[in-house]
């Protein structure tokens, strides 16, 4: 008969992977409770809270699954924690292959689209009519409650003209564009109340009745300072604000709005990131505690942003 020690001895082939396995298994559960823990201050510091989320940028198109509605399954886990997500959502790109589909050509001044009647009737179906019920039903599908929103019954908005950069003093039309100027809070307060997520596209109604194509970074401002919420989130597909715009290691981590106008001079800020920032430091402004720059295609970059530590992204602070 076997005593203890030999009977080890002769099983230890077997014994010692199934004991690493099961260690491995432990640690792997041990750091999932570390980050909850991690999170636990954040939560309760941010329950019953506003965060408004743009959610934009080309991992809205991704082929896979999990990259595109990885969004939604952070929006559902605020949901779920007790914090009150708003939702405003882009869809460029799918405007430009809509607008390829119909013989139209898109063209850009200064960063925004230039949209004639045709264009803005293509703007209207894509967004308010193809995209917008897509998230709400992708939310829908994980678990959580949204509701969808057309911009035009929730944002009015003034035509918007701009700086003719070579005539000073000028100023150059692009269409039906406009810029938000008052947001119709009572149904998004509706939807906050009954734990319920507004998905809203950026059209809006203009000055003339008619409907117009705005800046969804703008509008997403504004529905934050409306709300008075605690956080504004741009999702992109950048890591965030970079001092070298070709390379993606010269993220700028932390960002104050006082430096803003530094960075414009220096061509870091530019183009398209020129509103996108600009609507930040209002948003500041106005009472907003921070506004984060997030790349859509990391997984759970808005839970990273919000609940860790370290954070990803630029943070933008007063």
């Amino acid at each position: 008969m076997l005593t203890p020690k030999l009977a080890l001895l002769k099983f230890r082939p077997w014994f010692e992977p199934v004991c690493s396995e099961y260690w491995n298994y432990m640690q792997d559960l041990i750091a999932k409770a570390a980050t909850l823990l991690e999170a636990l201050p954040y939560i309760q510091r941010f329950r019953s809270q506003t965060f408004v989320v743009k959610y934009g940028g080309s991992f809205m198109d991704s082929p896979d699954t999990n990259v595109r509605n990885g969004v939604a399954r952070d929006v559902v886990f605020l949901e779920t924690v007790g914090i009150n997500p708003v939702v405003v959502h882009g869809g460029g790109k799918a405007i430009t292959r809509a607008m390829e589909a119909a013989g139209l050509k898109a063209n850009f001044i200064q960063g925004m689209r230039v949209t004639d009647e045709a264009t803005v009737n293509v703007v209207d179906k894509v967004l308010s009519r193809e995209i917008n019920p897509e998230i709400v039903k992708t939310i829908e599908s994980l678990g959580g409650k949204a509701r969808g929103f057309c911009g035009a019954d929730i944002f009015k908005c003034r035509k918007l003209w701009l700086d003719d950069i070579e005539k000073p003093g000028a100023k150059i039309d692009i269409g039906f564009v406009g810029e938000v100027i008052e947001v119709n809070t009572d149904p998004l307060r509706q939807c906050i109340r009954r734990g319920v997520t507004p998905v809203i596209s950026p059209t809006a109604l203009g000055e003339d009745g008619k409907i117009y194509n705005c800046n969804a970074d703008v509008a997403a401002a504004q529905v934050a300072i409306t709300l008075k919420a605690k956080r504004l989130v741009f999702m992109s597909d950048v890591p965030g604000l970079l001092s070298d715009p070709r390379d993606p290691d010269t993220i700028i981590p932390h960002l104050k709005a006082i430096a803003v106008n530094e960075l414009k001079q220096a061509g870091v800020i530019d183009k398209g990131m020129i509103p996108k920032v600009d609507s930040a430091v209002a948003a500041l402004k106005a009472g907003v505690e921070k506004v984060s720059f997030v790349d859509g295609r990391v997984q759970h970059s808005v839970l990273l942003e919000i609940f860790t530590d370290e954070g990803v992204g630029t943070e933008v602070v007063l």
